[in-house]
This record gives structure tokens, C-alpha cells and sequence, in this order.
């Protein structure tokens, strides 16, 4: 049960609803500008192609605006995107590594505009060889569960094929329950270990247990993306729902005062201080719950308008770039140092999170 926070007579409101579509496009003119060709492979420590996890997180930002501001440039550039890359998954389609499945969440968007069968054949091929194969450990990391599963349950819904829904549920399960031991879900405090190597008795410094802000807010991310579109007679639908829930429930009271997370959720001296990422994707899941009349708008709203107000004040600056977003990797110490200035090693996936977070938080308004 989501608990009345005693700052709740005081809350801030959300902008107008101008101020707030404003600062989305901003941002991504920012990127859009830097970025013109959307094949234009990443060069960081090493090369890599654009159709990574990094920028597949950015089109699902760039589509969840184009759903709510819809324009002719922000769907030329993702099908842009779709067919420099030939519609292609990193590692080809016989992956099944959950990062290189995510950009299928936007190739899956434009098929839905325009049925070509070239969008989804490989995405659907590398997903129907993993439900056709008893493996079920491939999400061994909770970042998988925002990368693949709003792909399983799409292409569910689109062919009316239960198997993707039920191999979905096998994976989830696996991460849940048995990874790492005894899974990486601690339902005592509605949050997860980012992976095996941080469930106890691995600690913070301060001896409580690490739960990593951007990892559990892959986590929610990926149940509202499945909870969207999964059928509410799916058998498994409930238990989805209880967790995004019990996660909500967790992070009202983690919230800091400024509207942000911590890095590190459980220990605010450990790299502690504003970041941007894990905000914006709570934020997406606490403004969803509301938007969809899951979530008490009487609890949640303060801490949407707080976070939401937070990040436009002290993240976006006024020529669009993303400040406090913590760099690639698994853990609070990890693309440090977070600072209002600070370019992370891939600018694209922070202003992705901040995109889905303002497409919910608009529709609010």
C-alpha cells in the first residue's frame, strides 16, 4: 500500500502542459541536431552500430513523443534508424542477448504504421527461436526485462500466439525467482538486485543492501511496457501488476527532497547526489499508474510533479543537453562522476528515459 508522504499538503504542481511538450522537444532538437544520421555508428572506448540498446532506449523516448506530439520528422528519423540498419538486430537474428532485441520495441512501432514484413522478420526470428528452445536464463541481468520483454508481449498481441506471452513469463520467472541463488526480486523491499554479483552478502558502504536506481528503473519500465498491452486474462497479468506496485510502493518513501533518486537507493552516501536516469523512468511508471487509474493520483502526483519539476529545473539545460545521467554500467560507481555538466559516455539512452517520463506526465495535465 502506497504510503501518504508528509510533505503531501505542500506538493508542487505539474507545468502547463506546454512548458512540458517545450522542454521534451528541446531535448530531442538537441539530439536530433547532433545526430542527423541515424546509421552513424557510436564511437566511445570503441565502435559500435546505432542499433545498440543505447540508442534503441532513445527511439522508444522518440516514439512515445511522436505519440503525443506526432510529426513527420520524428518517424523519418526513426525509420531512417530502421533502414540504415536494415532492419537488423546488432548481432543478427539469431540473438538472444535482450540488448540487442530492444530496438525490435521500435521496429515493432513502425510496423504497426506501415506493415512491411522486412520491419519485424528478424526481430520476430530471433524472439521465435528463444520461445521455441527450452532455455530460460537469459535475463541474468534485470536490465533485459526493459530491453525484451515489451517485445515478447507485442508480437503476442500481434500474431494472437499465447507462446510468446508464456516464454516471457518462463524468463521473467527465472530472473525473479531462481537467478542468482534464490532471483534478484528482495519482495521485502520491493526492489532488485541489478544482478548476481550484488545479491547479500554483497553490501553499500553503509551496510544496507545495493539496489542500483537505473536498474530497478528498468524494472518498471518494463512491466508498464508489458502491462500496457498484455491481456488481463493472461494468467500472469496480476502477478506483473503487484510488482510494479510493490516497486511504487518502495520508491514514494526513497524519493530525495530535490524530486530525484539516488544512484544507489538504500545508501544515499554512496556516489550520492541528483541523477537523471533512474528519476526519469520512476517517474514514467509513477505517472503511467496514475495516467491508466492504478496508482492513487492523491499520493502520486506530488511525487511525479516533484521529480518531473526536478528535472526540468536542474537536468535540462536551455540548449537542450541532459545534465546528472549517470554513465553506462551495473552499479553506483560506475560512469561517475554525475554532474549538472557532465557528458556521459552515450548521451542517447538518459533522453530517452526523459522523453517516456514527459509522454506520461503530458497526458497527466
Amino acid at each position: 500500500m502506497l504510503a501518504i508522504s508528509a510533505v503531501e499538503m505542500q506538493a508542487q504542481k505539474l507545468p502547463p502542459k506546454k512548458e512540458t511538450l517545450d522542454a521534451m522537444r528541446r531535448a530531442n532538437a538537441y539530439f536530433m541536431k547532433k545526430w542527423p544520421d541515424a546509421g552513424k555508428s557510436i564511437i566511445t572506448n570503441k565502435e559500435r552500430p546505432s542499433n545498440i540498446w543505447t540508442r534503441a532506449v532513445y527511439y522508444e523516448g522518440l516514439m512515445a513523443l511522436n505519440a503525443i506530439d506526432a510529426q513527420k520528422e520524428y518517424t523519418d528519423y526513426a525509420l531512417q534508424w530502421g533502414e540504415k540498419h536494415r532492419w537488423s538486430l546488432r548481432s543478427g537474428p539469431s540473438t538472444r542477448n535482450a540488448d540487442d532485441q530492444c530496438c525490435g520495441q521500435t521496429y515493432l512501432d513502425l510496423y504497426a504504421m506501415d506493415a512491411q514484413p522486412e520491419r519485424i522478420r528478424d526481430i520476430k526470428a530471433s524472439i521465435d527461436a528463444m520461445v521455441a528452445s527450452e532455455k530460460k536464463d537469459d535475463w541474468n541481468w534485470i536490465d533485459a526485462l526493459q530491453m525484451a520483454m515489451p517485445v515478447f508481449v507485442r508480437l503476442g498481441v500481434l500474431y494472437n500466439d499465447t507462446a510468446y506471452f508464456r516464454k516471457m513469463y518462463d524468463l521473467y520467472a527465472h530472473t525473479k525467482y531462481r537467478e542468482g541463488g534464490n532471483g534478484l526480486f528482495n519482495k521485502r523491499d520491493g526492489l532488485w538486485w541489478r544482478d548476481k554479483d550484488f545479491v547479500p552478502p554483497y553490501k553499500e558502504p553503509n551496510g544496507a543492501d545495493c539496489y542500483w536506481s537505473r536498474g530497478n528503473g528498468w524494472v518498471v519500465a518494463a512491466l508498464v511496457r508489458t502491462l500496457e498491452v498484455l491481456p488481463k486474462t493472461d494468467p500472469h497479468y496480476n502477478e506483473y501488476l503487484d510488482d510494479y506496485k510493490t516497486m511504487c510502493a518502495a520508491l514514494i518513501m526513497l524519493q530525495r527532497p530535490d524530486g530525484f533518486w539516488n544512484v544507489s537507493l538504500h545508501d544515499p552516501t554512496h556516489f550520492g547526489g541528483k541523477e537523471t536516469t533512474g528519476t526519469a523512468l520512476f517517474t514514467y511508471g509513477f505517472a503511467w499508474g496514475v495516467n491508466k487509474g492504478i496508482l492513487p493520483a492523491r499520493i502520486c502526483q506530488p511525487v511525479i510533479a516533484k521529480a518531473w519539476n526536478g528535472m526540468l529545473q536542474h537536468s535540462l539545460h536551455s540548449n537542450g543537453f541532459l545534465g546528472w545521467v549517470q554513465g553506462t554500467g551495473k552499479e553506483p560507481k560506475d560512469g561517475q562522476p554525475v554532474t549538472a555538466s557532465s557528458m556521459p559516455d552515450f548521451e542517447d539512452y538518459g533522453l530517452g528515459c526523459f522523453l517516456l517520463a514527459g509522454s506520461e506526465v503530458y497526458r497527466m495535465q
